[in-house]
């Protein structure tokens, strides 16, 4: 077995990743604005627009919520800064979940409907739900919000003219979008976004992203990029595994790259937030996107530990480390070891045990490793599942993929698992993914808002 070194997998991965977090660094602000239709895509600076012409009300405890006190300051800070002059006059429906919320806080449905500034008529529902109680691969359903009155629509899984239809019996003329995402491909709350994009643009409707950090960062994109044959509700169109992006950055992208002719888009940029900040470093409040990714540690490990989704073994669910613990009835000591001795940077590899309540082995011990990451800067999260897996298929004899290959779905094409399977070594299924993930940094390069 080959053992990489920290610098040989550095100089592997981490090259053109410098030299497009230097090229965000130079770029102008603007430039992803200036990328696509200027007439249809503009990027906002709340601060600095007119004032919204509707009276302002007596504002009640929750309504005056929303300033962030910490760095970094979100887009909805800033919209609510401005008065909502972005949605003056207009009906608004709200894309959120529970991590919709603002520093001190308080959820922006609450904030919204309390101000008579903003004509709130309608929350949608991604997967997980409004309230993010469902588990992965499913949805609340539809509901009245209690709080609110407001109706609640479940659009998970919609998208064309189910979901054009819903906004229309909504009644809304605006789509605003704001949930904290992890800057994963197959991470849904993006593909979330992209479809209201694209049903908005068929009915004529205009979207406004509020931005939020990427919590892991946005140094720079790793891992293989989806090949459009393989294309479904983990990654709709071909960007990079870890796109190092924000969601507002991604809007940008999806309308001048993969959206012709719409939507209407309006990104809310944050303020103090910069390319090398992980979610810690914000001063913003975590709210776990969904069930089971409690912290910024577990967004941190998911985008390659989260491949093991497709295999036999348990990718930690039913634990209180998520996509940290993984691991099989069988398991021993050598695939700790085996790991471990690859040197992958960034990155501890132990031997663990743990014993899930749900999912995978439910309330049976297992055997199996826990990553322990010790250098945020140089660890590769992408690197690191491919070597776990590796690893995993050499030391343990019960592996098996996921017969459906859903493998290929999370990877983006077959080229992961069948490198994988003819033995390859984690440095050459990487080098595998370099020209694609190349020519995807230069198309991400020129969608960036942030330094």
């Amino acid at each position: 077995m080959t053992t990489l070194s920290r610098r040989a997998l550095l100089a592997l991965t981490g090259a053109a990743g410098v030299a497009g977090a230097a090229h965000a660094a130079h770029a102008a602000p603007g430039a992803a604005a200036a990328a696509s239709s200027p007439a249809a895509s503009r990027v906002s600076s709340p601060a600095a627009a007119s004032p919204a012409t509707t009276a302002r009300t007596a504002a009640p405890p929750v309504a005056a919520a929303g300033h962030d006190r910490g760095p970094v300051r979100t887009g909805f800070a800033r919209l609510a800064e401005s008065g909502y002059a972005a949605l003056s006059g207009r009906r608004v429906g709200v894309v959120t979940n529970p991590t919709g919320i603002t520093a001190d806080g308080h959820h922006i449905v609450d904030v919204m409907h309390a101000d008579d500034r903003v004509d709130l008529v309608a929350v949608f529902g991604p997967e997980h739900g409004f309230r993010g109680t469902a588990q992965a691969g499913s949805s609340e359903g539809p509901s009245r919000d209690p709080a609110t009155g407001l109706p609640v629509y479940d659009v998970y899984g919609l998208r064309g003219r189910p979901l054009t239809d819903v906004f229309t019996a909504a009644g809304v003329d605006t789509v605003v979008f704001d949930i904290q995402d992890v800057g994963a491909r197959f991470y849904t709350y993006i593909w979330t976004l992209y479809d209201c994009m694209e049903a908005a643009a068929s009915a004529g409707l205009a979207v406004v992203v509020l931005d939020r950090p990427n919590p892991v960062g946005g140094r720079q994109a790793c891992g293989p990029v989806l090949e459009p044959a393989y294309a479904t509700f983990v990654g709709r169109a071909p960007i990079a595994l870890c796109h190092g992006m924000t969601a507002g950055e991604l809007a940008g992208l999806f309308r001048a790259e993969f959206l012709s002719g719409g939507p209407e888009l309006d990104v809310v940029r944050m303020e103090g937030w910069r390319r090398d900040a992980f979610f810690d470093g914000t001063g913003l409040p975590w709210v776990p996107p969904s069930p089971n990714m409690p912290t910024p540690d577990t967004a941190l490990v998911y985008p390659g530990t989260c491949l093991f989704e497709a295999t036999n073994l348990s990718e930690g669910r039913g634990t209180t480390r998520p996509f940290e613990l993984l691991g099989a009835e069988g398991v021993d000591r050598r695939w700790a070891a085996a790991a471990d001795a690859l040197g992958l940077p960034g990155v501890w590899v132990r031997e663990a045990h743990f014993t899930p309540v749900f999912s995978k082995f439910k309330d049976r011990t297992v055997g199996g490793v826990r990553l322990l990451v010790h250098d945020r800067e140089a660890y590769d999260p992408v690197l690191t599942g491919i070597g776990l897996l590796v690893t995993a298929r050499r030391t343990w004899p019960g592996f098996a993929w996921r017969a459906d290959r859903w493998i290929d779905r999370l990877t983006g094409s077959d080229r992961v698992r069948t490198l994988i399977d003819s033995g390859a070594e984690p440095a050459e299924v990487a080098a595998d993914w370099q020209p694609g993930l190349a020519r995807f940094r230069a198309v991400r390069a020129r969608h960036l808002l942030y330094p």
